[in-house]
């Protein structure tokens, strides 16, 4: 029978010490070589970008993934630490937890499929940090590409956390120079050759004080015939990320110099016909 009063109970308190200082030294080494590991990484792959010219986005993609295994790889070394204070041997630990994994192994099949994905990803370069992306039916700025998920800075500032098993298309946004497409609407009355001449020249103006503007502006004409309307078409190639700006700098300019002109950028208009015992009546036009 367990005697309590013969129990040594000094020496397992002081045991129990120590194994909680080793423990806490354990941890704080570990927050300190995280620190450091991720500091070397950054000032690597600074040095890397200015000697190879690899791109900003392309190096803090990989930025990130270095900085992800280096944490798993500390976790996995923190874990040992603390079982090597027990007196668990981690290679029986890892034995039994192959015999375990056979048994969970159907339930980890996403996350092998993440790792996958998410390798094919970075080696066909697919995605870069800063990359604006579509991914199914989300639109944004790619924040992080990890070996699980992909993070997705939404418009609207919501931060998208996809799985990359889910990933199954990729529309990249940022490669290469872009359109930037304005249609305006005139009148049916108006001359469309002299529209499409003021047209020209307010676009000429905005592109000769826009360095963002590589290629055009040029307005290639009709574009629709509308219920109210003639639709003119105006295009242009600018540096990734600026068409938006652009677009907003042509409605503004084609604005101004129809109303300086005289030229009416139409209404919607509607003929209201009434039908009485004569026969239908014109009412009214808006």
């Amino acid at each position: 029978m367990f005697d309590l009063l013969s129990f040594n109970w000094e020496a397992l308190l002081i045991d129990v010490g120590f194994k909680a200082l080793k423990i806490i030294g354990i941890f704080i080494a570990f927050i300190i070589v995280k620190k450091i590991g991720n500091k070397v990484i950054d000032r690597a792959f600074t040095r890397l970008q200015e000697k190879q010219n690899i791109s900003l986005g392309r190096a803090h993609t990989l930025q990130k993934l270095m900085e992800n295994v280096l944490s798993y790889a500390l976790i996995f070394i923190f874990v040992a630490s603390i079982f090597s204070i027990f007196n668990i041997s981690v290679a029986s630990l890892i034995a039994g937890a192959g015999i375990v994994g056979l048994a969970v192994g159907f339930g980890a099949q996403g996350l092998v499929s993440d790792v996958v994905t998410g390798f094919f990803l970075l080696l066909e370069k697919q995605i870069d940090v800063n990359d604006y992306v579509t991914i199914g039916a989300i639109d944004g700025v790619v924040e992080a590409v990890g070996l699980r998920t992909t993070q997705l800075r939404g418009f609207d500032g919501t931060l998208h956390y996809i799985p990359n098993r889910d990933i199954t298309s990729v529309s990249n946004h940022s490669r290469g120079n872009m359109r930037a497409l304005v249609d305006i609407g005139i009148a049916y009355g108006e001359d469309i050759d002299q529209a499409i001449t003021v047209m020209q020249e307010a676009c000429d103006k905005v592109a000769a004080g826009n360095s963002v503007i590589v290629e055009g502006p040029n307005v290639i004409g009709v574009q629709a015939i509308g219920t109210s309307d003639i639709v003119l078409r105006v295009i242009a190639k600018t540096v990734n990320g600026e068409q938006w700006g652009v677009e907003r700098a042509f409605r503004k300019a084609i604005k101004e110099a129809f109303e300086t002109k005289g030229i009416e950028i139409p209404l919607p208009h509607q003929v209201t016909i009434h039908r009485n015992g004569d026969g239908p009546q014109r009412m009214g036009q808006s």
